[in-house]
């Protein structure tokens, strides 16, 4: 297990003791965000030490020409990139004339960060000896609000503490930024006009390319010791730089606090034209309502997601911290307000990955907002790829498929691919499935009948006519085959018949065909008009129902065992155990080379199949699957510990499942990877989420009814659940000896157990 320098507390996040080789990973992990823009914990002051700055607005990305050293046809042109956008918390304060740097200071004493999830609030506090006569006490608190999406809150309050502290005050905003992941350097950001006045500030910006316009704006005020109120600054502009400064004097003992009122205004929203007034409004109305009663509300608004997201853990505060964490980054980063947006691996903390959005959505995110929040979070991210559906069709047209096929991109922000490594790109196709699996999954949990005839039959009918185009029949093996596809695991590449993708393949292709029968049985009007728009033909069903049957899986010669693909038992089956502890993990110590030969697996890919088809499966199945791909699999994807999790709690391997529980859901307060200053791992926390729920939870719908299978870990005394399950409210409470099961709704029926539960 590895250690942390973070506490241990079931509601906070808690550091003590500044270090510089930390500050990067707390920026991440202290991060905040309110599924409208988001920002890593940088110091307000400035700091001369290694740091990560990072501001981003959700929705707002710039294309970056993809770089390669040769090009293909079908290759995207540009990956997209989630901007880091101008920032509004700069507070730099020079004393007595000396820069407020935690990175020079003779001594910094009492440093505490605290993340306080309950409530949605950052805070850090310190005190600074800048000189042999001077030394002061700084606390601040940030936090970005959850009822006014365009804004957020900086409570900085200063004391003298030894001598006498003359202080220089520059609130800014920082137009002079760009993002670390770059490929070519390239500005992404023109800067068009500002704003500014003695009490606001603010800087028009457009992107360039895509032609995003985002207005940042801040206005800052001074509270004296005296209670007074204090708006009257100086402004100054300097190259892409607006600024509020004030000069200010405390004696000894004496303090003041900065307020600041800062965030962005985009024309996703609102006109150009309106920007400044629309930023001029949430000001004036921030500072009627004040600091405290903003915070108030914004505390009053976690609250209600707490009610009903909050998983309570007993006996175990290391794992009651993690899974919170877990919880509260997928609030910060999407609420399904918009559906405009989606869920980008690292959501507000980083930008690894591009911030755009894969298959890690419907695969791990949808079951989170479906259960936590109301049905039409989990629709918009639905709607998101309906929305997308041309772009999809316009993939596989550039791949060379024709009518209508469509191929949902590995990764996007306005649904054209926009990968840079050919063997994602092209070869794992499996994202469709995951796609279809996801409608399937809708359906299934909310009862939410409307969507396919509305929207999804489309996407199912592009999928599947994709599905048809990419097999071809084998007179060798006298079925349907698929060649040249990367699986889950992506340590193989370019591998022929794998058996997940095939599986999903077959299971799109029978789904859909039931799917417009279905349609048009129930909704004939409604059925006609999709037969027109997608040229429908009655003979594709008996097209899909032939591939269907003689679609080939390869299976193990002696064993009754499906194999991840064709050629697998070629391979020198040593297990993951016996790799050497420096040599892990083997993506950061092997050549590709070594690890496409080898039969190491990244992450669960037979086993993603018996996760999500794992109706299709007895007990005795996914046991010899299991015992035969686990001890293989390295988990070097954030994804991989909660699947297997899930699983090795349905096989009642509790010591297993707690393990992998524990490494999916401190992955980033541990950092595992040593990696975390690059960003959180969103998308995973949501599998974290599901290993409790799905895994020790054992929750599933069967035959349209739920079902609840409780397993506890030796380490709880108990743990308890909400989920929100056709619009009723389920409670779930498991003892060691008990599992109490509570709903208003007393026709709904539910099995603990295989039991009818009586409510």
């Amino acid at each position: 297990m590895k250690s942390s320098y973070l506490k241990i507390d079931p509601w906070k996040i808690i550091e003590e003791d500044f270090s510089p080789e930390k500050v990067m990973s707390s920026e991440s992990i202290f991060s905040l965000g309110n599924g409208t823009m988001g920002q890593r914990a940088n110091f307000e002051e400035f700091y001369s030490g290694a740091t990560f700055q990072g501001s981003y607005i959700g929705g707002v990305y710039y294309p970056d020409k993809t770089r390669v050293g040769w090009w293909k046809n079908g290759y995207p042109e540009y990956f997209a990139k989630v901007l880091n956008a101008p920032s509004w918390i700069g507070i730099h304060i020079n004393v007595n004339g000396v820069p407020l740097d935690l990175n020079t200071c003779t001594e910094v004493a009492k440093f505490k960060r605290e993340l306080d999830m309950q409530k949605g609030l950052y805070t850090r506090s310190f005190e600074a000896q800048l000189n042999p006569s001077c030394r002061i006490g700084v606390e601040v608190k940030r936090f970005l609000s959850l009822d006014e999406g365009a804004l957020g809150v900086i409570h900085y309050f200063i004391k003298a503490l030894q001598g006498e502290a003359n202080l220089h005050i520059d609130s800014f905003i920082d137009g002079q930024i760009k993002n670390q992941d770059s490929n070519w350097d390239d500005p992404f950001w023109e800067h068009k006009n500002t704003s500014h006045s003695n009490a606001f500030i603010s800087l028009h910006s457009k992107t360039l390319k895509t032609r995003f316009d985002v207005c940042t704006y801040a206005n800052t005020y001074l509270v004296t010791a005296n209670e007074d109120f204090n708006s009257e600054f100086c402004s100054q502009e300097k190259e892409g730089r607006l600024s509020q400064i004030k000069e200010h004097s405390l004696a000894e003992g004496e303090a003041c606090s900065i307020v600041k009122f800062g965030g962005y205004v985009t024309g996703m929203h609102h006109e150009v034209s309106g920007f400044e007034k629309e930023a001029q409004r949430i000001v004036s109305e921030a500072k009627t309502s004040g600091y405290e009663s903003l915070l108030i509300n914004h505390q009053n608004a976690w609250a209600n997601i707490w009610s009903h997201s909050d998983i309570k853990i007993e006996g175990d505060d290391k794992a009651q911290q993690a899974i919170r964490f877990n919880i509260f980054q997928l609030n910060q980063t999407y609420n399904g307000k918009d559906a405009h947006l989606n869920i980008g691996p690292k959501g507000f903390t980083g930008e690894k990955y591009g911030g755009s959005t894969y298959w890690d959505t419907e695969a791990y995110c949808i079951p989170f907002y479906m259960a936590t929040k109301d049905q039409s979070v989990a629709r918009n991210l639905l709607k998101y790829r309906y929305d997308q559906l041309d772009k999809a069709i316009e993939n596989a047209e550039k791949l060379g498929f024709k009518n209508g096929a469509a191929l949902y991109p590995m990764v996007t922000m306005n649904g054209e691919e926009c990968h840079n490594e050919w063997e994602i790109t092209f070869e794992e196709i499996h994202r469709n499935g995951a796609i279809a699996f996801a409608i399937f999954n809708y359906e299934r949990f909310t009862g939410d009948s409307s969507y396919i005839p509305e929207m999804g039959l489309e996407v199912l009918v592009g999928i599947a006519r994709f599905w048809t185009q990419r097999v071809h029949y084998s007179q060798h093996k006298k079925a349907y085959v698929m060649l040249g596809v990367t699986g889950p695991n992506e340590y193989e590449n370019n591998i022929n018949n794998n058996w997940y993708t095939n599986y999903l393949a077959q299971w799109c292709l029978k789904y859909t065909a039931l799917q417009v029968e279905k349609v048009a049985k129930e909704s004939s009007i409604r059925f006609q008009e999709l037969a027109s728009k997608l040229n429908w033909k009655d003979s594709e069903l008996d097209q899909w129902e032939t591939i269907a049957s003689q679609m080939y899986f390869p299976k193990h010669p002696e064993q009754d065992l499906f194999l991840q693909q064709d050629g697998f038992l070629d391979k020198e089956l040593i297990p993951a155990a016996a790799l050497l502890i420096e040599e892990r993990p083997i993506n950061q110590h092997w050549s590709w080379d070594r690890i496409l030969r080898s039969p190491y697996i990244k992450q669960a890919d037979v086993l993603q199949g018996f996760y999500f088809f794992q109706d299709h499966f007895d007990e005795k199945s996914l046991k010899r699957h299991f015992d035969f791909y686990e001890p293989l699999t390295v988990h070097e994807s954030s994804l991989s510990p909660c699947v297997h999790a899930i699983l090795a709690a349905r096989l009642g391997r509790m010591e297993q499942a707690y393990a992998f529980y524990l490494q999916t859901s401190r992955l980033d307060l541990d950092d595992y990877n040593k990696e975390v200053e690059e960003g959180l791992h969103i998308t995973s926390m949501a599998g974290t989420w599901m290993s409790i729920v799905e895994g020790f939870g054992g929750v599933q719908v069967i035959d349209d009814h739920l079902h609840i299978n409780p397993k506890l870990p030796k380490q709880w005394t108990g743990f308890a659940f909400k989920i929100n399950f056709r619009g009723n409210l389920v409670e779930v409470n498991v003892k060691s000896d008990q599992t109490i099961i509570q709903c208003k709704n007393k026709d709904l029926v539910i099995y603990c157990d295989g039991v009818v539960v009586k409510n």
